[in-house]
């Protein structure tokens, strides 16, 4: 074969991956031949490749949505249909409450939530909910129904909440 030119017979990796793709197929008799029969077995399907997990959340980022509505949320434009106050609760309270709250947002097809986590005693330099609620939107339980989180604009609690938007409702 003249150097530069690829061989016609496809490799082992291609014919596999051939057999793979067209599983128990059978191909059509012509007219006058006897049905082939597949005698040979079935190579395994190979796993299926997991999907990347979506980025970390911060607070004002936009990783997965357009800039536009990125904007919209941070400037406090996309009014929350449902709110959370997170107020005097111990911090495993308010992650049960923020988890349950977000749950049932979502199941309820929600767009725009806002969570009052608070801003802290005076003293400290902020408020342990506050300083968790990032992590806590994180974690796989709630992380794959949340888009983004930004800080609230002073007409709904400044500092001390957020405005969180969630996934569109699949179905």
């Amino acid at each position: 074969m003249p150097a530069g030119r690829r061989s016609r017979e496809p490799s082992a990796a291609d014919r596999a991956l051939f057999e793979a793709a067209v599983g128990d197929v059978e191909r059509f008799a012509s007219e006058g031949e006897a049905p082939a029969e597949r005698t040979k077995a079935q190579p395994p399907m190979p796993a299926p490749v997991p999907s990347r997990p979506p980025p970390p959340l911060e607070p004002g980022a936009a990783a997965g949505i357009d800039g536009r509505a990125a904007s919209r949320l941070r400037r406090g434009q996309m009014r929350p249909e449902a709110r959370i106050d997170l107020h005097g609760h111990t911090l495993e309270q308010a992650h049960r409450a923020l988890a349950g709250f977000v749950e049932r947002a979502a199941d309820e097809g929600r767009r725009c939530v806002l969570v009052i986590t608070g801003k802290g005693t005076i003293g400290r330099t902020g408020g342990t909910i506050r300083s968790e609620f990032p992590r806590w939107l994180n974690q796989p339980g709630l992380r794959p129904r949340i888009l983004a989180f930004a800080e609230a604009q002073p007409r709904d609690g400044g500092s001390g909440a957020f405005y969180v938007l969630l996934r569109k409702r699949r179905g």
